[in-house]
């Protein structure tokens, strides 16, 4: 127990430099979009009270990063993500912003879309890699797509049912409590990864300037049926498997 507590000490120091350094990116980042009457200060407050919660909970779950006593530069470039990310979360619940401040969305989610490839390279190639750093990578691709979706929803780019490709990922964790199979692990699937990047990129699409709504909702749908699909063949794998010990 000691053991433990002195690691989480350790790794909890470690973090706290790159997430200080988090909160000063995301105000920063934030100033472009805060200078829309529509979005102002109270934008920049959300986002970074977003981000404060997120990096409450990723202090918490350190422990799982275990036996590593570095933050390492995988999660750092997962904290990036975040921050991006939390920048994008805070316009839900805003109105559609201008054109030029669209392109700048389109961008950040673009950015944080290229630096989901970089952190899983960066934690194998320093030998950093462990439970908290792929759960940390899976959680911030949830919320990144939740975000996405709802801003193509709320921004009327697509109807309410875009909202089922931010949620599945939800969905499937709370039929787990259900049915316990669900919750066994799945193995690596390169058309996993391919579907998510899919989704991600349809939905960034729908949110940029040009796309008109029929074309977003066509993009969307295929992102859905794609996703589906995914999910879809996880399940049927873990149905036919439900019996067999762990």
């Amino acid at each position: 127990m000691r053991d433990e507590t002195d690691l989480r000490g350790a790794l909890q120091r470690q973090a706290r430099w790159p997430l200080a350094a988090g909160a000063v990116a995301l105000a920063a980042l934030s100033v472009p979009l805060a200078v829309d009457p529509a979005l102002g200060a109270a934008f920049v407050a959300r986002a970074e009270l977003l981000y404060g919660g997120i990096a409450t909970l990723i202090l918490a779950g350190l422990a799982a990063h275990a036996p590593h006593r570095r933050f390492g530069a995988a999660n750092t470039v997962t904290l990036a993500r975040i921050v991006l990310i939390c920048l994008l979360a805070a316009l839900m619940g805003t109105a559609a912003p201008d054109e030029d401040c669209l392109w700048l969305i389109a961008g950040f989610a673009t950015l944080a879309l290229a630096l989901d490839g970089v952190d899983g390279w960066a934690a194998r190639r320093s030998g950093l890699a462990s439970r908290f750093g792929a759960r940390f990578d899976m959680e911030a691709d949830a919320f990144f797509v939740l975000v996405l979706s709802v801003l193509a929803w709320q921004w009327d780019k697509v109807g309410a049912w875009v909202l089922l490709i931010g949620t599945m990922r939800y969905l499937y964790v709370l039929a787990g409590a259900a049915w316990p199979w669900l919750r066994a692990p799945v193995p690596d699937s390169l058309a996993r990864k391919a579907v998510c990047v899919i989704q991600i990129l349809a939905l960034i699409a729908c949110l940029a300037p040009p796309v008109p709504p029929a074309m977003a909702t066509m993009l969307a749908a295929g992102a859905l049926a794609a996703l589906g699909w995914s999910f879809g063949r996880d399940v049927a794998w873990l149905w036919r498997r439900r019996r067999v010990p762990a």
